[in-house]
């Protein structure tokens, strides 16, 4: 199954040039078992108005299927991801980000201070991942469990939902 993806990574210092993005190529890597047709890939400043339009963009005018930010997820002053995200979401799928944060709750104690959020804007599923590219991994471990599935039923495959592959 070939899923249409961006990557948006948001953060002041990478996108000034002062800070290599390493998190946007932690998550291609991490999901490189999957087929996954990377159609854009672009580092922005932790602005929420610039993050909302580049999702409305990339998911209304670009079609794309499958959307991951990294970054912005804090609980710092300028961490906006998950209210910019919020705001073009149809709906949201908690799941995803409790599953996340439970994954390394164990190991790394302060995982629970993650805001990420994830859901659905038409047929875009969009999910906010922290900065770090430690986390990425992890997180991306995670995902790796039912992203194809998830794909598959927002594009409407009538299937139980409880038969994943």
């Amino acid at each position: 199954m070939r899923i249409r993806a961006g990557v948006l990574t948001l953060s002041d210092r990478s996108s000034r040039g002062e800070y290599q993005d390493r998190s946007g190529p932690a998550v291609r890597e991490g999901l490189n078992a999957l087929d996954i047709e990377w159609l854009r890939a672009e580092v922005l400043p932790d602005e929420a108005d610039l993050i909302s339009e580049k999702l409305r963009q990339w998911c209304d005018a670009d079609g794309l299927d499958l959307i991951v930010t990294t970054g912005g997820t804090g609980p710092a002053p300028r961490d906006r991801t998950p209210e910019a995200t919020r705001a073009v979401l149809d709906f949201e799928i908690p799941g995803i980000p409790e599953a996340m944060r439970a994954a390394v709750r164990e190991r790394v104690p302060t995982s629970v201070l993650t805001r990420g959020v994830a859901g659905v804007r038409g047929n875009t599923v969009i999910i906010n991942l922290p900065g770090s590219p430690r986390a990425v991994s992890e997180s991306v471990e995670v995902l790796l469990t039912f992203l194809e599935h998830l794909i598959d039923k927002v594009r409407g495959d009538p299937g139980e939902c409880g038969t994943h592959r």
